[in-house]
C-alpha cells in the first residue's frame, strides 16, 4: 500500500507534519508503509546560475525576480545570480607543494595525484555570494543557465563543486537570449545528470591542458631563461605560421608565359592539348606558338552553351563569420566575437555566437517567417519582401538535425531590430549575418555558361563566358563588394557572340605574356581561422584526420580568437597590415618544443577521446592517466634537447630593476622594452601606435616620449612635436575644441601590457 500525503502550507506546517510521520513510523504503526511523497514547501526557491550579469538580468526580468540584492535578483520562485566568467579554476602548482613557487627543472614534471580547485582572487566576492545563496535553506535546487556548451558546463559545475553544494541540479539549454527563448527553456528544463558526461569531458580537457601546458612551459622557460610557453593548440597553430614563413623564404620565383589571342568579339587563351595547362615555362616554346598562329584563322572545333545554377551559401558559424569580418572589415577574430557577444546578450538580435554548426534543426523552421519579419527594416525590407513573396525555401543546405551539435547556425532572432541603436561595428557584423540569412533562404543564382574550343596552327585555344539569367541570392550582395565576388578565372565574365562548330575566325593579334610564380601567401586572420578549422588536412593518419574533421579542428569556435591573441601577446607573432608574420622568438620556439607538440595530431587524439567521454563511451580516468605520462615524456624531451635560444632583439638599454639589457618587441599597441630575465618581468611601452594620421602619407603615426616631450613619428620619416600636433588639429577645425584633443590624447595613455604569464614570472624568486 502506498500512502501519499499532500501538504499545503508554509514551512511550519511542513515541519509539524514531518514530526508526526516520524513519530508514527518509529512506533511501528506504519510498519508496512512503502513510500511517503511530500510536496515541496511553497517557500522553497530555485537558484539560477548564469555566466554573466547581463544574462542574469534578462532571465530575472522574464522570471519576475524584481528585488535586486547584492550579487543576485530575488523573486517569488527563483533567485538569479551570476558568475563573471570563471569564478573557480584549477589551482596553481604551488598549491600542491611549496617548492613549486620557484621554477626549477629538477622539480619537473608536476603531477598532482588529485587536481584542486581554487577561487579566482579577482572575483572572490561574487563567488562568496553564489556560495552563500547555494547554502540557503529556502534554495531547493540549482538551475544551471551558463552558456550551453562544454565550457559553460565547466563554469557552473566547478562553482557548485567548490561550494560543496549537493542540491538537485537542472539544466537550461537555449540558443538565444530573447524573452520567448528563456520562457520556452524554463518550461523544458532537463535533469542535470544528462550533462554529467559533458562536464566530465570539459574537466578532462582542463586538467590535460594544465598537465601538458604548465609542465612544458616551465621546462622551456627554465632551460632557456626566457619567457617561453607552449600548449597543445597554440603550438601547432604557431607551427603552421612558421612553416608558411619558411616556405616563403625558400621560394624562388619562376618565369612562365601565357599565350593570349584576340579574335573578332572576344579573347581566347592557349592550353596544352595533352594536360590542359595554360602555363608555359619555356620561352622558346611560347614564342614558337605565337609564330605558329599569328595571322592565321582559328576554327571552332567545339561549342557548348549550358544552363547552370549556383546554390545559395550555407549559414554562418562563428569561424566563417570571423573570416568574412576579417576579409571585409579587417576585424580580428577576437573583435568579431566581442561584437557578436553584444549583439547576442545586449541587443538580443542574433542567436548564440560560439557555435560550430552551419545548420538549423527542424524545430526552428516554423520560426523562420517571424525572424524574417523582425529584420524587415531599412535596407533589408525589399530583400525580405522578395523572400516572403516567393515563399521561404527550406532545404538540406539549411535544415539538417544530424549536423547540429550543441547549437545551431548563427541566425537572427525574432526580436524587432532598431538599427539606430547599433554602433558602426555592430551594424557591420549584423549586416553580414542578416544578408547571409536572407541569401540562404533565396533562390539559386542562374546563369548561362558558354565554352568555345578553337584550333589554329596546330594549337588549341579556349574561351569561356557567363551570362546571368537570374541573380537569385547574389542580388543580396549587390552593394557589398568583397563578399562572394566572382573569381572564376576559367570562365571570365566576357560576352561571347553566337558561333557554330566549323566557323573560322581571324586571329587579329597574339602575344606571350610574361608572368612569375608567386610564393605562398602569408596567413591573415581569415585564412588562419580556416587553417585551424581544417587542420585535419595536415594529418596523415586516416582515423585521426576523421576525428579532427568531426570535431572543430584546432581549438573551438569559442577559443580560436583567444589562442591567436595569446600568440601576439607572447610576441611570437606580429601584424603587418592584414598579414601575420612570426617573430624571431616564435621561429626559435619551434626549434625548442618537442616535435609531438607541433603537430595537430595531439589535438585530434584529445578531441576524439573527449568526444567519447562526453557520450559516455570512454573513461575520463584513463584519459588523464595517459596525459600524466605524456606530460612526463614532453618534459624529458625538453631537458634532453641540445638546442639553444638567442635573443636577437637585444638593445643596449639596461633594465632599471636588474641592470640587464632590455629586449625591444612589437606589441599590439606599439613597441615595448621587455627585460630578458624571466624573474624580473620589467616591461615599458616606448612607442605607442596612435590614431593620428600622418599628414603626408596618411598612415597611423607612433607616439614617442612622455608628457609634453611626446612627438609623433611616421614610418615615412615625418615627425611632429606635441605642441605642433595640437596646433595643426586646432587649425583644421572651424572652432577648435580643446576637450576633443584632450580626449584623443587620453586614449593614447599607457594601459597595462603585462600578460598573465609575465605577471606570474615577475613575482618569482630564485
Amino acid at each position: 500500500m502506498v500512502c501519499v500525503i499532500l501538504i499545503v502550507g508554509g514551512k511550519g506546517v511542513l515541519t509539524s507534519v514531518k514530526k508526526c510521520i516520524e513519530k508514527f513510523i518509529n512506533k511501528g504503526q506504519w510498519a508496512n508503509h512503502s513510500s511517503i511523497v511530500m510536496e515541496r514547501d511553497q517557500s522553497m526557491k530555485a537558484l539560477v546560475l548564469t555566466e554573466k550579469p547581463s544574462v542574469a538580468e534578462d532571465i530575472a526580468r522574464v522570471l519576475g525576480c524584481k528585488q535586486k540584492a547584492k550579487g543576485c535578483f530575488i523573486g517569488p520562485k527563483y533567485i538569479v545570480t551570476w558568475a563573471l566568467g570563471h569564478l573557480v579554476t584549477l589551482a596553481e602548482p604551488e598549491a600542491y607543494d611549496e617548492r613549486y613557487k620557484s621554477w626549477r627543472l629538477e622539480d619537473l614534471p608536476m603531477l598532482p595525484k588529485r587536481m584542486k580547485l581554487t577561487v579566482i582572487k579577482k572575483t572572490r566576492q561574487q563567488y562568496k555570494t553564489v556560495k552563500t545563496l547555494m547554502g540557503l535553506k529556502e534554495v531547493g535546487e540549482i538551475i544551471i543557465a551558463t552558456d550551453a556548451g562544454r565550457e559553460g558546463e565547466l563554469v557552473a559545475r566547478w562553482i557548485i563543486e567548490k561550494a560543496g553544494c549537493k542540491k538537485p541540479i537542472k539544466r537550461l539549454w537555449i540558443s538565444s537570449q530573447t524573452d520567448k527563448a528563456i520562457r520556452d527553456g524554463f518550461r523544458q528544463l532537463r535533469p542535470g545528470k544528462e550533462y554529467d558526461n559533458l562536464y566530465l569531458s570539459a574537466q578532462c580537457r582542463a586538467e590535460a591542458d594544465w598537465l601538458v601546458g604548465l609542465n612544458v612551459t616551465r621546462a622551456l622557460t627554465c632551460k632557456y631563461n626566457a619567457q617561453l610557453s607552449a600548449g597543445r593548440v597554440q603550438t601547432p597553430t604557431l607551427a603552421m605560421i612558421v612553416q608558411r614563413e619558411e616556405e616563403i623564404k625558400k621560394f624562388v620565383p619562376k618565369d612562365y608565359w601565357v599565350v593570349h589571342a584576340e579574335v573578332p568579339g572576344f579573347i581566347i587563351k592557349w592550353r596544352d592539348k595533352d594536360n590542359g595547362q595554360a602555363r608555359i615555362f619555356d620561352k622558346t616554346r611560347a614564342d614558337a606558338i605565337v609564330t605558329a598562329v599569328a595571322g592565321k584563322w582559328a576554327e571552332v572545333i567545339d561549342f557548348k552553351r549550358e544552363a547552370k545554377r549556383e546554390l545559395p551559401p550555407i549559414a554562418y558559424d562563428l569561424t566563417e563569420l570571423q573570416r568574412d569580418a576579417n576579409r571585409v572589415f579587417g576585424y580580428s577574430a577576437k573583435k568579431t566575437l566581442s561584437i557578436m557577444q553584444r549583439l547576442y546578450e545586449y541587443h538580443k538580435l542574433v542567436t548564440y555566437p560560439r557555435t560550430d554548426s552551419r545548420y538549423i534543426t527542424e524545430d526552428i523552421v516554423p520560426t523562420l517567417t517571424d525572424r524574417l519579419k523582425s529584420i524587415s527594416v531599412g535596407p533589408y525590407s525589399a530583400m525580405v519582401s522578395e523572400v516572403l513573396k516567393k515563399g521561404v525555401r527550406v532545404t538540406k543546405r539549411l535544415v539538417d538535425n544530424s549536423k547540429v551539435t550543441d547549437h545551431h547556425a548563427i541566425i537572427p532572432t525574432e526580436q524587432y531590430v532598431d538599427l539606430s541603436a547599433l554602433n558602426t561595428e555592430e551594424r557591420n557584423i549584423y549586416d553580414l549575418i542578416i544578408k547571409r540569412f536572407i541569401a540562404v533562404l533565396s533562390p539559386s543564382f542562374e546563369y548561362e555558361q558558354t565554352t568555345v574550343k578553337l584550333e589554329a596552327g596546330g594549337q588549341q585555344f579556349y574561351a569561356g563566358g557567363r551570362v546571368a539569367k537570374a541573380q537569385g541570392w547574389k542580388a543580396v550582395y549587390d552593394d557589398q563588394r568583397g563578399v562572394h565576388e566572382d573569381t572564376d578565372e576559367e570562365h571570365p565574365l566576357q560576352s561571347l557572340p553566337a558561333v557554330s562548330k566549323g566557323d573560322r575566325l581571324r586571329i587579329l593579334s597574339v602575344s606571350a605574356v610574361n608572368k612569375k610564380t608567386n610564393p605562398p601567401a602569408r596567413y591573415t586572420e581569415a585564412t588562419l581561422l580556416s587553417a585551424m578549422e581544417n587542420a585535419g588536412r595536415f594529418i596523415d593518419d586516416t582515423k585521426l584526420r576523421s576525428a579532427m574533421e568531426l570535431g572543430s579542428g584546432l581549438g573551438t569556435p569559442a577559443t580560436r580568437a583567444d589562442i591567436i591573441e595569446k600568440l601576439f601577446d607572447a610576441f611570437y607573432l606580429e601584424r603587418r597590415g592584414k598579414e601575420i608574420v612570426p617573430t624571431s622568438k616564435g621561429i626559435q620556439l619551434m626549434n625548442l618544443v618537442p616535435p609531438d607538440l607541433k603537430r595537430p595530431e595531439l589535438t585530434a587524439r584529445w578531441e576524439r577521446q573527449l568526444m567519447l567521454i562526453s557520450r559516455g563511451k570512454a573513461d575520463g580516468k584513463d584519459f588523464i592517466k595517459n596525459m600524466r605520462e605524456y606530460a612526463s615524456k614532453l618534459v624529458g624531451d625538453v631537458i634532453a634537447s641540445t638546442q639553444t635560444y638567442r635573443h636577437d632583439n637585444l638593445t643596449r638599454v639596461k633594465c632599471p630593476r636588474c641592470g640587464k639589457f632590455l629586449l625591444e618587441v612589437k606589441g599590439k599597441k606599439g613597441r615595448i622594452m621587455v627585460c630578458k630575465d624571466r624573474e624580473c618581468g620589467y616591461r615599458k611601452q616606448t612607442a605607442q601606435l596612435s590614431n593620428a594620421r600622418c599628414p603626408q602619407c596618411h598612415k597611423k603615426m607612433e607616439i614617442w616620449g612622455e608628457g609634453e616631450k611626446k612627438i609623433f613619428v611616421c614610418a615615412c620619416g615625418y615627425k611632429e612635436k606635441m605642441a605642433e600636433f595640437k596646433k595643426r588639429i586646432s587649425q583644421q577645425k572651424a572652432s577648435p575644441d580643446k576637450r576633443e584633443i584632450s580626449k584623443f590624447l587620453r586614449q593614447q595613455d599607457d594601459t597595462p601590457i603585462n600578460t598573465a604569464l609575465a605577471d606570474a614570472l615577475a613575482k618569482l624568486k630564485k
